[in-house]
């Protein structure tokens, strides 16, 4: 894919989510992205049913491919994703970073100690939860919260 249909297709998939979080329109988050609903039914219609009354409402998990980053014992890696149920798991991961990287709180990161994510090849891929090499990566600069949907490169 061209980079700018790898930024399209990650702002594609940031809807489902968007509209299950928000319980927004298809219309509503596909704007507030930039998109308009046509390209997202077009690109990702198997996250959406259309309901009687014409209107659109998503799916409660979805199979898009998205490509997620996640800290390892080597810095940053990307890792396919087609479960927004792992999605969201890696969301959880990141939030458990971001807290204990602010705080020093440390909890959530060991409530996920033992979990692990499934990437689009069903290999299991298992979580960096060690609070010392996260403090190590992110005093170097390598753990970033811009994106998770964006590009280790």
């Amino acid at each position: 894919m061209s980079r700018r249909s790898q930024e399209t297709w990650d702002l594609i998939v940031q809807i489902p989510a968007k509209m299950r979080s928000e319980n927004a329109s298809l219309r509503k988050a596909s704007r507030d992205l930039g998109l308009e609903p046509k390209q997202v039914l077009r690109l990702a219609g198997s996250a959406f049913r259309k309901l009687r009354n014409g209107r659109y409402a998503v799916r409660g998990t979805d199979r898009l491919l998205r490509i997620l980053v996640v800290p390892s014992e080597k810095g940053l890696i990307e890792i396919p994703i087609n479960d927004s149920r792992e999605a969201s798991l890696v969301g959880e991961y990141w939030n458990a970073v971001d807290r204990y990287l602010r705080t020093g709180d440390a909890s959530r990161l060991h409530a996920l100690r033992k979990k692990r994510v499934k990437n689009s090849a069903g290999k299991a891929v298992r979580f960096l939860t060690d609070p010392r090499k996260l403090e190590r990566q992110a005093s170097a600069g390598v753990l970033r919260f811009e994106s998770l949907y964006g590009r280790t490169a």
